[in-house]
């Protein structure tokens, strides 16, 4: 995931990054980023019957956006290794450049790819202020993310990475924006209690390694929940937000290579520059299919999407990269995604069989009705 993670989306992966980012309204209660994944659109025909050219494009998106965010992943394990271009804040800068000047060529050529673009122009000074500690933040988990891929395997990271959601939530409430109750709890005791397991038992375990990758997912989640408070209220589309944050963040990604400039970048970068290049426009192309998917699929089908992404990684780092995974990492990896499932199908579907079973298993009062169900509502309601 990231969803957003080291796939280099700006989201999390289902909890991975854009994805679950998208403001609300100002009339509505802020809610956390983990509850606003791939809102269903219009196009995905509710209620309507599916033509077969439809199943096809939805089905089409869904294995491209696996495909290319798995490429990404391993893309970018093979470019921080000591005989490519193991140069994370470098490597970071040069994604979010490349994002940048094909953010302004798209716009240039498909101006209706930016909605949000036309009502955004008047406020770029407001905008930028808000998006400059957000772009420090992406630029921290940029380089944590990267830097971990030297020391750890990537079946590691993924089972790190399940605890984004966890982390966004616990954040959030912090914050003001979510608020904890029992069932909440004992999924969060559950997702990191099998994340734990899973990286405590890896046989390449490196605390360096763990350590940039838990700064990069604490900044990951940091920059989720600030871009919600900063932003609520402006309904920026996946690519605008994209046009905004990658200029800042490869600022402050250009400002720490200079601080951290080393002499034999110049010569990594002529010697690996097609690789480079490639890289930064599968880094970008996925951002793009992250933009197509959030609108044709549901949010279920989102979260269906991200499940399989993060199985089929750790499947394909371990059956075709040979990368060491015990008996009890499986067991804790399925805990894990069992744990952040139910906890998506909690989000989107809180009426769910699963959910009330969990609800009643915890002696959870029922869920109070809503104010306009009332007969005899105690708070006036507001016009």
């Amino acid at each position: 995931s990231s969803p957003f993670g080291s796939s280099h989306l700006l989201v999390l992966p289902r909890g991975n990054l854009l994805l679950e980012w998208q403001p609300a309204p100002h009339n509505s209660q802020p809610s956390t980023s983990t509850t606003m994944v791939a809102q269903r659109s219009e196009a995905s025909g509710e209620g309507a019957p599916m033509t077969l050219s439809q199943c096809a494009k939805k089905l089409g998106l869904v294995l491209a956006y696996i495909s290319v965010s798995t490429l990404l992943i391993r893309f970018n394990k093979m470019m921080m290794q000591d005989d490519h271009f193991p140069f994370a804040i470098v490597l970071s800068a040069i994604h979010m450049l490349v994002s940048s000047v094909l953010c302004g060529g798209l716009y240039l050529v498909a101006p209706s790819m930016f909605p949000a673009m036309e009502s955004s122009k008047g406020q770029v000074a407001s905008l930028m202020k808000l998006f400059l500690p957000i772009g420090a933040f992406f630029a921290v988990m940029l380089y944590g993310s990267n830097q971990a891929y030297r020391f750890c395997s990537v079946a590691l990271l993924q089972f790190m990475k399940e605890a984004n959601v966890m982390i966004v939530f616990l954040i959030s409430c912090a914050a003001g924006l979510q608020s904890m109750n029992r069932v909440r709890l004992a999924l969060i005791v559950w997702v990191i209690a099998g994340a734990s397991i899973s990286v405590s038992g890896d046989l390449k375990f490196s605390l360096i390694g763990i350590g940039f990758q838990a700064a990069s997912q604490l900044a990951e989640c940091a920059r989720v929940v600030l871009g919600e408070i900063a932003l609520s209220g402006r309904r920026l589309d996946p690519l605008t937000y994209t046009s905004f944050v990658s200029p800042l963040c490869f600022v402050v990604l250009l400002v720490a290579s200079i601080f951290t400039w080393e002499a034999r970048i110049v010569p990594a970068m002529g010697s690996c520059w097609p690789l480079l290049l490639m890289n930064a426009l599968v880094a970008f192309a996925l951002n793009i299919l992250v933009a197509a998917v959030i609108k044709e699929i549901s949010a279920v089908g989102f979260v269906l999407t991200g499940l399989t992404k993060d199985i089929l990684i750790v499947v394909l780092s371990c059956l075709l990269f040979r990368e060491p995974i015990r008996l009890t990492q499986w067991f804790a990896f399925a805990m894990t995604l069992g744990g952040v499932g139910l906890w998506s199908l909690m989000k989107v579907s809180p009426d769910a069989l699963p959910v009330q079973l969990l609800e009643r298993a915890l002696c959870m009062p029922p869920r109070e009705a809503a104010v306009d169900d009332e007969k005899y509502p105690l708070i006036e309601k507001k016009v």
